[in-house]
């Protein structure tokens, strides 16, 4: 694993409160073996009603970093929705508040989740929507989040910033890379090697 210290790119706004994991991946996209394929389904029902959504407006082409509001990810604890959203292209998502489950899934997928407030997002949501093709970047050490002359300072839990600049994001990652010792202490455990 790597150390995530930056992410840098172009931002996509997506304005309101609450929008949980069903609107983000709906649950009938929930029966795939893999999660290949699953950045298609993003928003799927709200791009249908909506032919404005921001998921759809070719102004925000290839975007790097999402910027939300309020209790993101809400409801379900499907890792899906992260998934999707990390398969899209999206390396960082920068809002006001976010789901402690959707968050947690977000960060071992090595994708931060930065919490701003209200006024900050709103002139971040404003400035992009203003000109899509503003470079952003979001430090992960310092929490600084650029977007051309406007700067904000957002948060992330300091265990959960410190993995990512240490590279230790990935608690898999790293079970797989001490295997040796995760044979050994399972050789030793009555219920593993036998009675």
């Amino acid at each position: 694993m790597a150390a995530i210290t930056l992410i840098k790119g172009t931002g996509l706004p997506l304005r309101g409160d609450d929008l949980d994991t069903d609107r983000i991946m709906p649950a009938r996209f929930l029966k795939a073996v893999t999660f290949e394929g699953l950045e298609k389904h993003l928003f799927e029902d709200d791009r249908a009603s909506n032919p404005a959504h921001p998921f759809d407006d070719q102004r925000y082409k290839g975007p790097t970093i999402l910027v939300v509001n309020r209790n993101f990810g809400c409801g379900s604890s499907r890792e899906h929705a992260p998934q999707g959203l990390a398969r899209f292209g999206f390396k960082a998502i920068v809002g006001e508040s976010f789901s402690e489950i959707f968050f947690g899934n977000s960060a071992v997928l090595g994708m931060p989740c930065f919490t701003a407030d209200k006024a900050s997002i709103d002139a971040l949501q404003s400035l992009i929507e203003r000109s899509p093709s503003t470079i952003m970047t979001a430090d992960v050490a310092t929490g600084l989040v650029t977007a051309g002359d406007l700067k904000i300072p957002a948060d992330l839990p300091t265990a959960v910033r410190d993995a990512f600049v240490s590279g230790q994001w990935n608690p898999t990652a790293m079970l797989l890379d001490t295997f040796d010792q995760v044979r050994a202490v399972a050789a030793r455990l009555p219920y593993v090697s036998g009675f």
